[in-house]
């Protein structure tokens, strides 16, 4: 049909270069357009190549559009354009080179673009460099996959007040984030710890998290295994990964800061091409607002209370239950206490409590339930209790209560009226009498000892010199002894060496486990690590992470013989085999996986 409607033409070649914005931050992205139209087959765009920018991502759109001309001509528009997300790399006037475009016949050049460049960050700037007139689509604005239909047109950072991609590491880096900049004492923040990365991931060896100094943390969520999620920060695509999150609650006012979180993360999807990095967050900072006078309890809470009868007979217990539910740190809140009438005999209450989180709030149900046995008969009320919390939504104190419950105590069977409240002491025996005088009176003080001088002085007895010296005798026996520990039964490097090295031959025993049953995978990598244990204790190195040629040279720099080395690496290499090759799992290529790994010990010079 669209032929049809008359003769169609090559519309002309259009090449230029775009920016979103003339004005940016050193912590702002941009968006620079190169738009090719109607190019001929072969052409070939060369981008710039800014020394003052850096270049954080690159895609490519093609599009066709149809237009008829005066005359009932018909133009046929092929139009290539070529997003790059760019930022910055110092402040000042920079300029943009000129991008290219070859063809067969002559070389086009676009214009270089200038743009201003201040510290910081600014906010997005709606203004666009000029550009032509005409649509580069010739399709009116809106119209489906025309150019202001463009996907990436508008995209902006969700997380515009996060922390800015960093400049170096920016392909995998860590970031934490609080989801509130400021909050009153004991009031919920939530500390969320991401992994952002345009790479393959394997996994986390390993996540230490901050010191929370004036802070009580609560564990929300610590996912087992890595769950992407696409974001977008800067214009710039990433896969984010949750690793930890903590419900904080603030101990006093002030100005806290977070220290960084660190982490190691393994890349890469296959064994051989893993690696594994180490990434450290951001710091934060949380501003801490404190609480009105008479506030203590924060959150939003709500009190309630229970019996299991009213009308009771003398002596029957009455088991009372207050609950307290609502959202925030249930631990840090306290019941008021129960003052029950007189007449009634209170039992130590029994309390239980259960925390739940929803939707990233901490929030739970603690009851505590009290016995009570009537002492008397009549009606009685069991006052209500009153708990004043601080809504931090509403910057309000208020108040949540239970109602009285009025409890009737009937007399028992035997018409008794009252019980007789036992002693505490009513159940010991008296203590037998003491200090009491004997008849007779008094007894008379003893005054029969004698008392001479002796005979010799103590210095001059025969073993006074003996035990004199003995404790000087010793004292030099002991220091001898450490004396011989310290240098005769220290031990030496090779001595540490030969412990490892023999620890390393008990670890083939766990391997021996799992050569008749258990994971093929968990074998071999069993008989690795072995291996790979026994090594650094022989050469004194971690050998983790290192390429086959490296570690050849590493054994060859510590003078290792050349048939040991191979049969080293054969280890190795058959040990690769195994995880990925059928028929490794066979106990007969297990029994010989085993062989191998430890003759690769016993020859080792």
């Amino acid at each position: 049909m669209v032929l049809a409607a008359g003769p169609v033409l090559g519309a002309e070649l259009e090449f230029y270069m775009t920016v979103d914005r003339n004005k940016v931050g050193t912590e702002d992205t941009f968006r620079c357009e190169i738009v090719v139209s109607n190019a001929p087959e072969g052409a070939v765009v060369q981008f710039p190549a800014p020394q003052e920018f850096e270049v954080l991502s690159r895609s490519e759109s093609t599009q066709m559009s149809y237009s008829v001309g005066s005359g009932g001509m018909g133009q046929i528009k092929q139009v290539r354009k070529f997003t790059l997300i760019m930022r910055a790399n110092k402040v000042g006037t920079l300029t943009i080179p000129a991008a290219g475009l070859q063809t067969a016949a002559r070389t086009y050049k676009s214009e270089a673009i200038k743009i201003e460049v201040v510290p910081g960050r600014l906010a997005p700037d709606p203004r666009t460099q000029p550009r032509p007139p005409q649509n580069p689509f010739g399709l009116p604005p809106g119209f489906p996959f025309g150019a202001d239909d463009d996907p990436l047109q508008g995209l902006n950072d969700p997380f515009a007040d996060d922390p800015a991609i960093p400049r170096s590491d920016s392909d995998l880096f860590l970031r934490a984030t609080l989801d509130r900049p400021e909050v009153f004492v004991g009031e919920q923040v939530t500390l969320s710890l991401y992994i952002y990365s345009r790479m393959d991931l394997a996994g986390v060896d390993s996540v230490q998290m901050p010191k929370l100094e004036g802070l009580l943390s609560q564990e929300i969520a610590t996912p087992t295994n890595l769950q992407a999620d696409d974001r977008t920060l800067g214009g710039v695509r990433y896969r984010a990964y949750l690793l930890r999150s903590k419900a904080l609650f603030a101990l006093k006012p002030g100005e806290l800061t977070i220290e960084p979180a660190e982490a190691d993360i393994v890349s890469g999807v296959y064994p051989f091409s893993q690696r594994k990095m180490h990434r450290k967050s951001n710091a934060l900072a949380l501003k801490v607002k404190a609480l009105p006078a008479g506030g203590s309890n924060v959150g939003k809470w709500r009190l309630s209370s229970t019996v299991n009868q009213t009308d009771i007979a003398l002596g029957e217990p009455v088991q009372l239950k207050v609950i307290l539910e609502g959202r925030g740190n249930l631990r840090a809140v306290t019941i008021p206490k129960l003052d029950a009438p007189a007449s009634f005999r209170v039992f130590d209450p029994q309390q239980s409590e259960k925390t739940t989180i929803t939707k990233n709030q901490v929030g739970g149900q603690r009851s505590v339930e009290y016995v009570l046995v009537p002492q008397q008969t009549g009606r009685f009320d069991l006052p209500g209790l009153t708990l004043e919390y601080f809504d931090p939504e509403s910057q309000q104190l208020e108040k949540t209560s239970t109602d009285p419950i009025a409890i009737t105590v009937r007399p028992t069977g035997t018409g008794q009226q009252a019980l007789a409240v036992p002693s505490n002491n009513a159940t010991q025996t008296e203590p037998a009498a003491r200090n009491q005088l004997v008849g007779g009176g008094l007894k008379s003080l003893r005054h029969t000892a004698t008392f001479s001088e002796p005979r010799t002085t103590a210095w001059s007895r025969p073993a006074f010199l003996p035990l004199a010296i003995t404790p000087f005798a010793l004292s030099l026996v002991l220091a001898a002894i450490g004396f011989a520990r310290r240098n005769f039964g220290q031990e030496t490097e090779q001595s540490r060496k030969d412990k490892q090295a023999k620890a390393a031959r008990k670890r083939l025993a766990q391997a021996e486990k799992l050569a008749g049953h258990g994971s093929t995978t968990e074998f071999y990598a069993e008989v690795e690590k072995a291996l790979r244990s026994f090594l650094e204790a022989r050469l004194s190195m971690n050998v983790t992470g290192l390429t086959r040629p490296q570690l050849d040279e590493a054994m060859t720099a510590a003078k290792v013989p050349e048939p040991v080395r191979k049969r080293v690496l054969a280890v190795f290499e058959n040990c690769d085999l195994g995880r990925y090759a059928p028929g490794m799992g066979d106990p007969s290529a297990r029994r010989h996986a085993l062989d191998d790994a430890a003759h690769a010990m016993e020859v080792w010079p």
